[in-house]
Parts: C-alpha cells; sequence; structure tokens
C-alpha cells in the first residue's frame, strides 16, 4: 500500500515538473495536425521534462501570429509565410516579425498541377485555351500560380478559356465532373485525397520544374524559401512517371524568446529519432536529415542552429 502511494507522488510529481510545450497545426483534415502529434509522440516518449500536445488551428498565418502574441511556443507553418513574416511582405505587408525562428524543416509541400489526360496537357504551357482552376484569391496556391505567370511570359489568364478560383477540394469535383481541365494546388504528397481521385478519374501530374519551364530557375533563385522536389511514379494510380516541381517546406517554428534548453530538447528528440518519426505518415517517407535546413524562412534558433552545427548538419 505504502508502495503503491509512493509511486503515485512520484509520477504525479514528474508530471507536475515536466514543462509543458503546445505546438499550432492546421485542420485535422491535412497533413500539419498528425505531423504535430507525431512530434508529440516522440517527445512524450523519449524525454521526461517535457510534455507536448498539439493544436488544431486555421494554419501558417494563425501559428506565425499566434507565437508572435506568446499563444504557444511552438507551431508548424509553410517555409514562405515564414519568410513573408520576417521581411514584412504578403500577409505581413509592413509589419516585419523579426523574432521568428526555424527550429528545422519538415517535409516538402510541392507546387501540382493536376489535370484530365483527356485534356492533352503535357507541360504548364499547354494550358493556353484550358479550363484551370488557379486557387482561391488570396491563398498560398494563387500567390505561387501568379507568380509563375509573371515569369513565365506566355502564360497569361487571358490566354485560357477561362480560370476558375477554387480550392482543392472543390476543384477536385470539377475535374472528376469534366468541367475543367486541371487545376493547381500545393500538398505534401502522398495525398489521400489525390489518391481517391486518382482511382476514380484518369488524371496526370504535369511537371512544373527547370527543365520544363525556365521561369521555375528564376522564381528559385529569387525565392530562396524554394526547394525542388519529386512525386515518384506510383504515388497515385494513373500517374507512371516521376513528377519533378518545387514547393515550399512545412516548418517547425517557434520565437527567438524561447527557452534554449527546451528547443535543444525538442530538436534532439526529433533527430535522434528520425528514423522513428520517418514511419509515422507517408509524407515523411522520402525526407532525410539533410534536408532539414533546406527552403529556409527566417533564421535558426541558436538551440537549433547549435544542435545542427555539432551533428554536422550546418
Amino acid at each position: 500500500m505504502f508502495m503503491g502511494k509512493f509511486f503515485l507522488i512520484f509520477f504525479l510529481f514528474l508530471s507536475l515538473s515536466a514543462e509543458k510545450i503546445e505546438i499550432g497545426t492546421g485542420s485535422k483534415n491535412g497533413v500539419y495536425y498528425p505531423t504535430g502529434n507525431n512530434i508529440c509522440k516522440i517527445v512524450n516518449k523519449t524525454q521526461d521534462n517535457l510534455e507536448c500536445s498539439a493544436l488544431s488551428t486555421k494554419g501558417s498565418v494563425s501559428n506565425i501570429n499566434s507565437i508572435k502574441n506568446k499563444k504557444f511556443q511552438f507551431a508548424i507553418a509553410q517555409s514562405d509565410t515564414i519568410f513573408f513574416a520576417y521581411n514584412g511582405q504578403g500577409s505581413f505587408q509592413g509589419i516585419p516579425y523579426k523574432k521568428i525562428r526555424t527550429i528545422m524543416t519538415i517535409y516538402p509541400e510541392l507546387f501540382t498541377f493536376i489535370v484530365n489526360k483527356s485534356s492533352n496537357i503535357k507541360k504548364v504551357h499547354d494550358i493556353n485555351g484550358k479550363i484551370i482552376s488557379i486557387g482561391e484569391n488570396g491563398s498560398g496556391v494563387r500567390e505561387t500560380v501568379e507568380m509563375l505567370f509573371r515569369e513565365a511570359k506566355p502564360l497569361k489568364k487571358d490566354n485560357m478559356h477561362s480560370f476558375e478560383e477554387y480550392g482543392r477540394t472543390k476543384s477536385q469535383d470539377l475535374l472528376v465532373s469534366g468541367l475543367i481541365d486541371g487545376f493547381f494546388t500545393i500538398i505534401g504528397h502522398p495525398y489521400s485525397k489525390i489518391k481517391q481521385l486518382s482511382q476514380v478519374s484518369d488524371i496526370d501530374i504535369i511537371e512544373v520544374s527547370p527543365q520544363t519551364c525556365l521561369a521555375v530557375k528564376n522564381i528559385l533563385i529569387k525565392n530562396p524559401f524554394f526547394t525542388l522536389g519529386n512525386i515518384p511514379k506510383g504515388t497515385y494510380a494513373s500517374v507512371d512517371h516521376d513528377v519533378k516541381s518545387f514547393g515550399v517546406k512545412a516548418t517547425l517554428i517557434t520565437s527567438a524568446d524561447t527557452n534554449y534548453d527546451t528547443v535543444e530538447t525538442l530538436i534532439s528528440s526529433i533527430m535522434d529519432n528520425f528514423e522513428a518519426f520517418k514511419k509515422l505518415h507517408p509524407a515523411y517517407k522520402n525526407i532525410s536529415k539533410r534536408d532539414v535546413i533546406k527552403g529556409l524562412g527566417a533564421p535558426l534558433h541558436p538551440a537549433a542552429r547549435d544542435y545542427l552545427r555539432k551533428n554536422n548538419f550546418l
């Protein structure tokens, strides 16, 4: 009886002494929310001094503002949004958040051009005369499409038969119904909804790389938060070839004010158990430890920088 009470008190003490941390993510239907939970699984399994939980949020912009306002200490956000926040651009025009810090990038979210094979679109320049959904106004997808149009002069909205301004879910429905020829999106692969789409519709994914669209080279030079990536053939039922593209990185972030030891414990938990972490979601399948410093949108937190340097990743 005495020993039972002793152990109960001991574990209660450990629970009370552990530092509680929260990670802002995204909607429960996306990849950010399970990624936050997966990070917490690793942390809670390997660390006695941290107690980690993931929060469902509205996404990158909301997460950065919440860190700025000290609502929580950590979050996942797109590298381009992080870059815009640090430099006072885009949604953060004129109000730079110079204290935002990167811990590590996690997995790529690629700019993805999905089409009906019956459209005969073989490259991105074939959209002239077609009906294409270019993303909702104000979305990250739309910003990237507009960037592509600015760099690739032959690509103009006026040259399409028509363009639609829908998000991914609506665009998928329209593609299945044959009401559009294709749509742009930014996602981590494999993505379950695209897998379902490829099983009910004869789709293709079009390469958007420096090799097939010279404008992409200029985009990569001007925007350091973008990186190159690849969707392996067989990822989706009807896509029998590799697809090269560019995109942003889902990135773990914090504030420059966050405690050094807490950040060091967090990054070491993930990196020291990297292979176990990779098995927790299909989007992590092709990532490597060397990838965690690619596509940075803001400077590294000192603890993350020191850990990565000490372990020869910098």
